[in-house]
């Protein structure tokens, strides 16, 4: 492949993979990032939302030879662990197959890792502390300011990946030129971070291959486990009204609040009062625009696609970008407009795929996991899973397990629920035919 001159706007978890991929490729990158250098930070917990690292990711990052490095550093989940008022545990496997599993990881320290990747190649040049000003979409300018001198850099590119996040300065750019459809969207729930400290012999106070919920109807809490021992917790809550975050202000309505509806966890979380006055909570958003690419710039992860994490699809589906983009640059190596034009109409539907999936899921997670019905139509799903494992593929399978594009998951999973559903409603109409037949025989 012919060495072009990249720009990578933002040095998150999308911008770091995309300059280990690009740098593997022979290019020439530059990646610029606003905040420090996280190789010389303390990895910090308060406003990251552990990772759930699934096939997807995996792909990606095996394609880069990261993916058993990674997997040292992750905590294997099989299912969920649904914890009840009462205190009742409840687990749903995530699939009939024992391996299929998600990886929890951490944020920071997942996003170090990939930094040091991309640093690895001589071709990789990483400069930090330099906040995007403009971009010229047709020229392939960039333009930078240092945030210590102030000095404005300007940077020459053949391709401007913007990967800096969902309030990305590339893509509010692009949003000035014509035709550039763009929209945010946020929950009325917010989200919040405790911590459960590991046991005193350093182990799990709770199942350590769990995804932990405590779901409450309107409101709920999960925690992820981390190869340390301990538990990130976040509280997803309504910010206004009833069961929501304005309505504790002060420690003693904390500890009534969480004896009141997560009796188990006040035990797990030493410093639950100073831990919830110290941190405040973040807003949820969903970010959608059209196209992806725009001449000479393109978009990756958040700056595309910002979905809520309910699905913790997120980063997969920025590393899908990533892995797609890269595929398209490489099979079109004499020019690249036609490879970004493929990446934005091939990313695209799935991107609003996954977006709407984070959202149902949000509701599932917080209104039905507890419920009976729901437990009913999850058990209906793991006897067609193994009964008819040619046929029939849960949606959760598709989406966190295999690499079926997300838009396509979807629309099998509705062709085989009309079947499904359809056969069973259909039967039932048989039986009870029969059985008036019986009656007034």
């Amino acid at each position: 492949m012919t060495s072009r001159r990249v720009t990578i706007a933002g040095g998150g978890l999308a911008g770091a993979l995309m300059a280990k991929y690009l740098g593997q490729a022979g290019h020439e990158v530059t990646l610029f990032e606003r905040r420090g250098d996280i190789r010389d930070a303390t990895i910090v917990r308060g406003r990251s939302i552990n990772l759930a690292v699934s096939e997807r990711g995996l792909t990606a990052l095996a394609e880069v030879g990261l993916k058993e490095k990674v997997l040292e550093h992750a905590v294997p989940m099989s299912g969920r662990m649904m914890h009840g008022i009462d205190g009742t545990l409840t687990y749903q496997p995530y699939s009939k197959n024992p391996e299929d599993c998600i990886q929890s990881i951490s944020r920071g320290g997942l996003n170090r890792l990939l930094i040091e990747a991309a640093a690895e190649h001589e071709n990789v040049t990483l400069r930090f502390e330099k906040r995007c000003i403009d971009v010229d979409p047709d020229s392939g300018k960039c333009f930078f300011i240092d945030e210590r001198s102030g000095q404005v850099i300007e940077q020459d590119s053949d391709l401007i990946v913007g990967a800096d996040g969902a309030f990305s300065a590339i893509r509010g750019r692009l949003q000035r030129t014509d035709r550039f459809d763009y929209s945010q969207s946020y929950l009325d729930a917010g989200y919040l971070e405790l911590h459960i400290p590991a046991a005193e012999d350093g182990g799990f106070r709770m199942e350590r291959n769990a995804l932990h919920i405590w779901p409450r109807g309107r409101f709920m809490m999960i925690a992820l486990p981390n190869e340390d021992g301990t538990f990130t917790v976040t509280c997803f809550w309504p910010l206004e009204g009833p069961n929501s975050f304005e309505r504790l202000t002060k420690e003693a309505e904390v500890r009534a609040y969480f004896e009141e509806w997560f009796p188990d966890a006040v035990p797990l979380i030493p410093d639950l009062e100073g831990d919830y006055m110290k941190a405040t909570p973040s807003s949820l958003v969903t970010v959608r625009c059209d196209p992806w690419s725009v001449g000479k710039v393109c978009l990756v992860g958040d700056s595309a696609h910002a979905i809520v994490p309910f699905y913790g699809q997120g980063m997969n589906a920025g590393f899908e970008d990533c892995r797609t983009l890269n595929r398209l640059l490489a099979e079109n190596p004499e020019g690249w407009g036609k490879a970004l034009r493929d990446y934005s109409a091939a990313r695209k539907p799935n991107g609003d795929a996954i977006a709407d999936l984070a959202i149902a899921n949000f509701h599932e997670m917080r209104d039905h996991v507890g419920r009976p019905l729901f437990l009913l139509r999850k058990k209906l799903e793991k006897f067609l899973h193994k009964r008819l494992s040619g046929f029939y593929l849960p949606l959760y399978s598709m989406v966190s397990f295999s690499n079926v594009p997300y838009a396509e998951a979807v629309e099998r999973a509705r062709r085989q629920d009309r079947l499904v559903y359809g056969g069973l409603a259909a039967l039932a109409f048989l039986l009870v035919l029969g059985l008036g037949v019986l009656l007034w025989a």
